[in-house]
Order: structure tokens, then sequence, then C-alpha cells
């Protein structure tokens, strides 16, 4: 695996090089991932490229990368781009199905020019099938696959929890599993090779344990009916007083005891045995949690077995007693912002730079790359701030993502 990095570095990855072709999502959640965790990741952005519509400096999910401009439509654009991938480990890419070959960067081109590449593919709906060029965004993709019907009341519509469910757990997180276990093929001795991560693929994968308590009959084919769903009374949410909420996961005997003796539910509750009292237990439950505040049942609950949490929001996230005592949440750039995960005793990751602004390390990488004909392909930068709110040329030849 290369080396030289042009920074101090440290993670299990330190010295895999990446390629990040810049896209929105889920491709650039996967090379923060691998950044966070050593690697040197370099983002390819085009002028006037894809972001977020955020100041570039804020953009957590390019931290622990370096950013380089490249206008893959000039001439020497495709030529800059294979130049890197000849001399790195893994590239990442976003487009939709044959952009990526139109461009002259697909997988034959930068596998003949390093064999031993791993080349990462990330999309919505997959390299091939029915769907494969068409648009998409993760709502999309999670409908699909059967994993939002399993959200929302049951006389409620279904509901998308942001994009973590399809972009980054079904989508970002199966790349880097794939990426990590072709890169441990290329260490045993074997060539590089393609990865296919489609987000529909990974979220239905995800729901693997469900499918088999479908077949084996203890899943009801519809949500607000089940156990991990908040079908049952003992796993759910409450508001509270002050309107916050509890959540509640009382699920073994010996734990919703302790919940229920905390709560004060009394010896009069529903039993919790006889299904058809569920709606009793729900609202005698209900009924208790409204009469104190969220942090005062917060305290009655705290290290207890009653498996009782409040349901904080992300600004107060980071000062939860024991997400603190973990530090969870980090401070880098005077932006708090997720740790790095998962961790490792001997070669922890870190935070080391700042979210890339486009083309900003241009000139460092092609020093420390051993690419000089990367300024040949640079175009102007736009204003700093600018980049990511300009329009994307290229809209229509992105990922199937479409963002």
């Amino acid at each position: 695996m290369a080396t030289g990095t042009g920074t101090a570095v440290s993670g299990p990855l330190a010295g895999v090089r990446v390629v990040e072709l810049a896209g929105i999502g889920p491709g650039p959640f996967a090379a923060m991932l691998l950044g966070d965790l050593g690697a040197d990741v370099v983002r390819v952005e085009r002028p006037g490229g894809p972001g977020l519509a955020i100041d570039p400096a804020h953009d957590i999910t390019n931290r622990n990368k370096r950013s380089v401009l490249v206008d893959l439509k000039s001439e020497d654009g495709a030529r800059t781009v294979l130049d890197l991938a000849a001399r790195a480990d893994v590239l990442i890419e976003g487009y939709r199905p044959g952009v990526a070959e139109r461009l002259g960067v697909g997988p034959d081109a930068a596998l003949a020019r390093n064999p031993a590449l791993v080349y990462g593919r990330m999309t919505g709906w997959g390299q091939d099938g029915p769907l494969a060029a068409s648009a998409g965004h993760d709502i999309g993709y999670i409908a699909v696959t059967g994993a939002l019907g399993l959200t929302g009341p049951a006389d409620g519509p279904p509901y998308a929890a942001a994009n973590l469910l399809g972009d980054y757990a079904g989508g970002s997180l199966y790349l880097v599993i794939g990426i990590l276990a072709a890169l441990q093929h290329v260490h045993a001795g074997g060539p590089g090779q393609v990865v296919d991560a489609a987000i529909v693929d990974g979220t239905a994968h995800l729901t693997a344990m469900l499918h088999g308590m479908l077949a084996a009959g203890r899943w009801q084919d519809r949500r607000g009916a089940n156990l991990l769903d908040g079908g049952v009374p003992f796993y759910s949410t409450y508001e509270t007083a002050d309107g916050g909420y509890m959540a509640v996961g009382a699920l073994e005997p010996r734990f919703y005891a302790e919940f229920t003796r905390l709560l004060g539910l009394g010896e009069s509750a529903p039993v919790r045995e006889d299904p058809a009292r569920w709606g009793e237990l729900r609202t005698a439950i209900a009924e208790r949690f409204r009469q104190r505040t969220r942090a005062e049942w917060t305290e009655v609950f705290e290290g207890s077995d009653g498996c009782v949490a409040p349901v904080l929001s992300l600004r107060e996230a980071p000062e939860h007693p024991h997400l603190a005592a973990r530090a969870t949440f980090t401070g880098h750039g005077g932006i708090t912002q997720p740790a790095p995960a998962p961790r490792f005793s001997a070669t922890p990751g870190s935070v080391r730079r700042p979210p890339a602004r486009p083309g900003a390390d241009t000139a460092e990488v092609a020093r420390d790359w051993d690419v000089p004909g990367l300024g040949s392909a640079l175009e102007p930068a736009l204003e700093p701030g600018l980049e990511r709110h300009a329009p994307d040329a290229g809209a229509a030849e992105k990922g199937s993502q479409n963002r």
C-alpha cells in the first residue's frame, strides 16, 4: 500500500491512499469514514461541482481529506484522474452507471493503470437492473426495500429518518465494508476489483433479521404492530409534561419490572402478557409520563436497568453525560461533530484536518503523490465559500442519487 500522505496520521488505514470523485451523500460519507480511520483521501472536485448548499468549511463529511480541482471534461482531466488512481489503493465514484466510463475514468481504464486498485461504485439502484439509470433519493430506495414501511405509527404515514437509513447505513457503510474486504483480498495477493455498492442492496440486507422473524410468524407485515416498531407499549416513546419525550425499551421481564417500579405504575396496571390489554397499558404509561418533565424522568431512570432514555435533539446530544464522558462528540475547527468510530486500542482514528475546501490542496497533493500534471487539469477556483453553491454543469450525469 502507498505511503507518504503529507501529514502525520494515525489509524488502522494509515498509508492507504483513496481517490474520491466528488459527489454528495453516501460517497463522501464513506470517504470520510476511511479518512477518519487514517487513509489519505484526495477528493477530486470539478470546478463548480456538487456539494451541500452550505459553506464548505462546515461540510463535516469532507473532514480528513484533501481537495484538488480537476475538470474531467478538459483534455487532461481523465489522464490526471488516472494518474492519481495509478498511485492509489482505492477509488470511489458515485455517478450514474456508464458516466465514469464516458468520462474516461471507468473501472476498465483505472484497473488497466493499476491492477491492484479497489474501485468502489456507490449508487442508489446499483450498476444494473431496470432502474439503474433512473434518478432517486434515499427515501425512494428505502421505500422499495420494505425498510421505510417499518417506520411510523400504525394509523399514520411512514417517515424517513433524514437520510441515515438508506444513504449512510445501507449505502456508505456497505461500500466501506466492500472496500475493506477487497483491500484484504489484494493484501492476500489477489487482484483489484470493482465493488458495486447499491443502497437498495445494503438496506435490504439490513432487514435480514426481520425477514427471518416474518418467515417464523413472529413479525406482522404491517407497521406499528410488532415488538420493535412501537407496536408494544413497553418499546415506544412517550410525551412528558414539558413536551419532551422519553424512549422506553423495557423488553425483558426483569427490565420491565424495574421500569414499572420506577415509573410508579402500580399493581393495578394491565399485565403486559395480555396483548388484548396493551391499549390500556399504553394509556397508563402515557398518563404517568405526562406527570413529570423530561429532565425529571431522566433523573428517575438515570443509571437504572429500566431501559428508559430521554429523546435528545442534535444540539443536546453532545451534552449527555455518558456521551460526554466517552467523548463521542469532539470539537474541531470550531465545529462540534461526531468523533471517529469505531475505536481502536493500538491505532486510534482522529480528526486531523477540517473540511477540505475545493481545490485548496492541489499543489500539496501534486507533490506528495508525484502527479506533476495535476496543475494542468486545474481550472481557476471560484471565490472561497461559493464553490458548492454554483450550478453543476454535469448535474444530469451525477449518480443515481441525482443530488
